[in-house]
């Protein structure tokens, strides 16, 4: 893993903040998380819809879910690059999985690899035992993101949406 990583900071999205973009109201997801969001949020609305769904059943995971990834230094300093999060709050192993997005225009600057340094961070220092990803064997950068971060292949699964994944796992 390259230590020149640039920084970032996970803003959380609150359910309000997922509803607006889930109506298309850019102005006020932007509001309601107080950063910059992206018009390339506005594409992820099935992403949104699933986790809103999360939070409204299960308020207490709110915090493992969305952040907003806020580049605070490097070409994109003060922009929202993309968005990390969990897909829920450790199980009853102690295990999280972690999820990422960096929109196009930002990708292949570090900012990916940076937001998962922060959520390894997050999830550690709130006693996560476990980190999963899960990837495409056809998405490179991505296997090699994790493979950066130490995380080791322990099965395979079809995802309904994504289809073959490759799950890789680590312990923290």
């Amino acid at each position: 893993m390259t230590t020149d990583l640039p920084a970032v900071l996970l803003q959380p999205l609150d359910a309000a903040a997922l509803q607006a973009l889930i109506d298309r109201d850019l102005d006020g997801a932007r509001a309601r998380a107080g950063v910059p969001l992206p018009p390339d949020f506005l594409a992820d609305t099935w992403l949104w819809t699933l986790r809103l769904g999360q939070m409204i059943g299960e308020p207490e995971v709110t915090p493992w879910l969305v952040r907003a990834i806020v580049a605070e230094s490097g070409p994109a300093a003060g922009e929202v690059v993309g968005h990390a999060g969990y897909h829920g709050a450790p199980d009853e192993r102690g295990m999280v999985e972690i999820g990422y997005r960096v929109i196009p225009a930002w990708r292949r600057q570090g900012y990916a690899q940076a937001a998962v340094r922060e959520l390894l961070a997050y999830a550690r220092e709130n006693g996560v035992r476990i980190a999963r990803a899960s990837v495409s064997p056809d998405n490179a950068r991505s296997l090699r993101i994790v493979a950066a971060f130490g995380f080791a292949q322990v099965g395979e699964q079809m995802d309904e949406r994504d289809g073959r994944e490759l799950v890789f796992e680590r312990d923290l």
